[in-house]
């Protein structure tokens, strides 16, 4: 476990704690004991997932602290623009307004000496905004915070270990990217590409029909479905399968890795 703060006298505590994909099972021994010391959780969703991944932290608690022992304050999520002309610039602003409604939260809900925790999906330094923001509210000063990070299972190792592959064949680099920036991928590292947040399955115009995939979604949930083959004979079939499997849930979670042959 990791910790940064700014120096008070009474300091609020905020632990930001990886609890991995979704399998209740797949959170480690120090982040079930990070959780027992969490006075006040706070959980900040959006739109249709709310609903779905607040059950599942609830089931998360459930199990590693009991029924009743564990109190949630959910936060409304600020609204943000799905295409803005200028992306980096709208995602500082969201991220901004996040920090001022979890700031406000902290305040509201948490005693000055108290211990707040939030659950991130994965690990908590992988393609997740939440420990940039708590560094936002820190810079602020105007709540004194103690920040503790605490390392999760990826949703990576969770593809891999799903499909039962290694992420790399023996030398080669993995590269981790977005499906925004996918296209951008320089050559002699496009070996093995692990890919997320690709709405858009965007590798249907990237990759070699030869190329070989490894897609997985709502990993290490019940709703867990797992597809592979190359690009050429499954890559309609995973746009497909995403497509139906986000209407039928109102959301959907999902990686995949990319090989050259």
């Amino acid at each position: 476990m990791t910790t940064t703060s700014t120096p008070a006298a009474t300091t609020r505590t905020l632990r930001i704690i990886g609890i991995g994909p979704g399998d209740p099972r797949q959170v480690t021994v120090e982040a079930i004991d990070a959780m027992r010391g969490v006075d006040t959780f706070f959980v900040l969703d959006k739109g249709a997932t709310k609903e779905s991944l607040v059950a599942v932290r609830e089931q998360i608690c459930d199990r590693h602290l009991g029924a009743g022992n564990y109190r949630f304050v959910e936060i409304e999520d600020p609204p943000r623009d799905r295409n803005p002309t200028d992306y980096d610039a709208e995602v500082r602003r969201w991220h901004d307004a996040r920090a001022t409604r979890i700031e406000a939260a902290l305040s509201g809900e948490l005693s000055d000496d108290g211990v707040g925790g939030i659950l991130v999906w994965g690990d908590p330094g992988l393609y997740d905004s939440t420990l940039r923001i708590a560094d936002a509210i820190v810079d602020r000063g105007r709540v004194s915070l103690r920040i503790e990070v605490v390392a999760g299972v990826t949703s990576a190792s969770a593809l891999t270990a799903a499909h039962r592959i290694l992420m790399n064949r023996i030398g080669e680099p993995i590269l981790i990217t977005t499906g925004r920036r996918l296209g951008e991928t320089p050559p002699g590292v496009d070996a093995n590409q692990i890919v997320m947040l690709d709405a858009d399955c965007t590798f249907r115009h990237t990759a070699d029909p030869g190329d070989h995939i490894w897609w997985g979604a709502y990993l290490g949930t019940p709703d867990e479905i797992l597809l592979s083959g190359t690009v050429g004979e499954v890559g309609e079939q995973i746009a497909t399968t995403r497509a139906q499997a986000r209407a039928r849930h109102g959301w959907i979670m999902d990686i995949y890795l990319v090989r050259k042959p």
